[in-house]
């Protein structure tokens, strides 16, 4: 009976593998030697492999991420991060009184652990995986099935992992652009739960509309865009929402006690100068990477970056010799920061020239809006963000539509017999009524919940150590 039992038993098994041999799909064909070739020329050049197409046949022996490709993203993602820590930090840090330096630091860090919690739990899936054309759906929250594996809505050669942290670098830096205009007057829980509910009403539906595969204004990769816009790199989604948020959350809060009674000239222009240099150089990264790979695109987004910046501070502080008969270090910094802004939505679409146009225009407009526009209306923008990132990103998005051009980047040539500007025009409208008056709303509710501003007495003892408990600096002897 035993025999009978393990006889029948070996059968069974036996049956099993061969259900399973039979049943396993096989591997499709091996790909040629022109496909093998052709993969590696659609890698150099950062576009599909023949076993992307939705009826390829075969299989590609480099069918993951490429690693030149990958290698530029990781160190990229890194270069975005470095504009907010220490950049961004250490620029608006130095721009404040001393007694408020580490409130701005805590600040960036703050918003830094919030938006990556936020990003990793549903932000990246709203804004990139695919849905309406106003808001992605959830297929990715929590970072489901985001792996080494690229996403071919987005890259063919960029593993999705990394994409998608360097996408939550731009998520991270945009909110935190906002602090410099309510410096040394909010408190430090209203920045974090106005930042928290701000990325889920304007940032992530934003940034789906513009950079989303069926987002409602991305004109180069969705054919049914309603609106035809392009912004390589975030002049709409980062500079202006942040920048036209900003003027409405100062507004909310009103002017620092004092405001245009007494000197409040930055305590560490030695600060602010380190912090500025962090961000051109992390800038690169930010827009350079905005390419999702090591080409020719990228190339030249690191080209106009370098001379729209260059342009922008140079004019800035020829300005003020012009008009004040010095130039200022502070001068040369604004200059740079807002040549970076308004070329953000144009590198990876103009050629040399017009970067330099661009940082011609960049080094005027947003120094008379800092300079006069301020005066004019008393609002108090402590460190500038409405006059550089909302003046300077509206200015980048319409002068994109100017000096675009399809003999820089061939993605152009879909938009053949569109009227650009009218299109960026269009974009620029939509953003700014997305982000007022939905600022208007999260900041009043803010406010009448848990209050935005400090107690008066806490501000002129400053926000270090009474929100923070410790001091910037601490002079003993």
């Amino acid at each position: 009976m035993f025999i009978r039992v393990l006889i029948f038993g070996a059968v069974l098994l036996l049956a099993n593998v061969l259900h399973s041999q039979t049943a396993t799909v096989g591997p499709s064909a091996s790909p040629s030697l022109e496909q093998r070739v052709a993969d590696l020329e659609a890698y150099v050049n950062n576009a599909a492999r023949g076993s992307d197409s939705a009826n390829a046949k075969t299989g590609s022996n480099i069918s993951g991420s490429g690693p030149g490709h990958n290698g530029w993203m990781m160190t990229a993602s890194a270069l975005v991060l470095f504009m907010t820590l220490p950049g961004l930090a250490l620029f608006y840090g130095g721009l404040v009184r001393q007694k408020n330096v580490l409130s701005v630091l805590a600040q960036c860090l703050g918003i830094a652990g919030l938006v990556a919690i936020l990003w990793w739990a549903v932000g990246y899936s709203l804004v990139f995986s695919r849905g309406s054309p106003f808001i992605g759906g959830l297929k990715f929250a929590f970072l489901r099935g985001v792996d080494a594996q690229p996403n071919g809505d987005y890259s063919y050669w960029v593993s999705q992992n990394i994409f998608a942290m360097y996408q939550l670098m731009f998520a991270i830096i945009t909110p935190a652009l906002i602090i410099g205009a309510v410096a040394e007057r909010i408190r430090f829980t209203a920045v974090l739960v106005f930042v928290g509910v701000w990325m889920f009403v304007v940032y992530f539906p934003l940034a789906h509309m513009i950079w989303g595969i069926d987002g409602l204004m991305n004109g180069v990769w969705n054919p049914r865009a309603q609106v035809t816009a392009i912004d390589f790199a975030g002049g709409t989604v980062v500079h202006m929402s942040s920048g036209w948020s900003a003027l409405v959350l100062c507004a909310l809060l009103g002017p620092r006690l004092g405001f245009r009674k007494e000197i409040m000239a930055p305590h560490s222009m030695v600060l602010c100068m380190v912090g500025a240099g962090m961000l051109w150089v992390g800038w690169y990264g930010f827009n350079a990477g905005s390419a999702l790979g090591a080409d020719g695109i990228a190339a030249n987004a690191f080209t106009t970056t370098t001379l729209a910046t260059a342009v922008a501070s140079f004019t800035w502080a020829m300005l003020e010799y012009v008009l004040r008969g010095k130039a200022s270090v502070l001068g040369f910094c604004s200059g740079a920061v807002a040549g970076l802004v308004v070329i953000t939505p144009a590198c990876g679409y103009v050629d040399p020239t017009g970067a330099v146009l661009i940082g011609v225009a960049a080094g005027i407009v947003p120094f008379f809006a800092c300079t006069k526009l301020k005066s004019w209306f008393h609002y108090d923008d402590a460190l500038d963000t409405f006059g550089v990132h909302a003046v300077g990103g509206t200015l980048g998005a319409f002068l994109t539509g100017v000096f675009a051009t399809a003999s820089v980047n061939p993605n152009l040539a879909k938009l053949a017999g569109h009227a650009l500007w009218i299109q960026q025009l269009k974009a620029i409208v939509i953003t700014i009524l997305l982000t007022t008056v939905c600022s208007a709303i999260i900041g009043a509710i803010v406010r009448a919940t848990i209050g935005l501003r400090i107690a008066p007495e806490i501000e002129r003892q400053g926000l270090d150590i009474n929100e923070h408990g410790e001091e910037g600096y601490i002079v003993s002897g």
